[in-house]
């Protein structure tokens, strides 16, 4: 899956692709460089950041949607956490929602019900201004887990077909660099769920943390390690930035699975 910033403040590339032309380009580009899915986003939820309105949330990704779903040969989600939003994007040709905030939004189980839409349910602890102040856990893993547990089984009950349903620990969502390291280590927690499981580890702050302080620009090695690790581990998606250097490391992980 590849990140799609329409934004001005996003921790790693905002600014880069705000111009429509410059996102949908990208857009493209990231098929080319082996992108399964483009996730287009036009409100970060980085640590500390304020929220959109709407309105500005919708004139950023909409028109980027339209035009990539003329002409990208790979399916489109819209990463957002709101209902009337998700709702738009997909009467504009995207067919995933990501949402951050896994339905917290009470309108937006009617949204992806109604529209057929893929779903993928991420835990976030609190919201993205506060998450990273003190963030605690009993024991991470099992929290999220269980959290994740439950947020498929409302959606099911909400009327959503679950097999259209992925979850996503939420990496760097409230969350300290252990709780990161605890969730990457047990993989089969998530597994366990028995839906796809999706990752977003791509040049977050932990790895700075582990690389002795390497800003978001430097952290392509630590990257294509951690998603290495989660591919030979059975996960079905990451989400990440740099996609042709992360497709060629998984064209390798998948060589080395399928030898005999």
């Amino acid at each position: 899956m590849g990140v799609l910033n329409v934004t001005p403040d996003s921790f790693s590339d905002g600014g880069r692709f705000l111009g429509e032309r410059a996102a949908v380009d990208r857009g493209l580009a990231m098929a080319d460089e082996g992108a399964d899915i483009v996730d287009v986003g036009g409100e970060s939820t980085r640590p500390g950041s304020e929220a959109v309105q709407v309105s500005e949330e919708m004139e950023r990704i909409v028109p980027v949607i339209e035009r990539l779903a003329a002409h990208l040969p790979v399916p489109i989600s819209v990463d957002t956490r709101r209902a009337e939003v998700a709702r738009t994007a997909l009467d504009a040709g995207a067919v995933i929602v990501n949402d951050v905030s896994a339905g917290r939004d009470p309108d937006m189980f009617d949204v992806v019900r109604d529209r057929g839409a893929g779903y993928v349910l991420m835990h976030m602890l609190g919201e993205p201004m506060t998450m990273q102040h003190e963030p605690r856990y009993d024991d991470v893993v099992a929290e999220v887990s269980e959290y994740l547990r439950e947020r498929i089984e409302a959606a099911g009950l909400a009327g959503i077909d679950t097999e259209r349903v992925a979850v996503d620990p939420g990496i760097g969502f409230g969350k300290t660099v252990e709780h990161n390291l605890s969730l990457l280590r047990h993989v089969e927690a998530f597994a366990a769920l028995d839906r796809p499981v999706l990752y977003g580890p791509s040049r977050k702050r932990f790895i700075g943390s582990l690389l002795g302080g390497a800003d978001e620009n430097d952290r392509l090695e630590g990257t294509l390690g951690t998603v290495s690790w989660l591919a030979a581990r059975g996960v079905h998606v990451v989400r990440v930035h740099d996609v042709l250097e992360v497709h060629r490391a998984l064209t390798l992980v998948d060589a080395i699975a399928r030898a005999t």
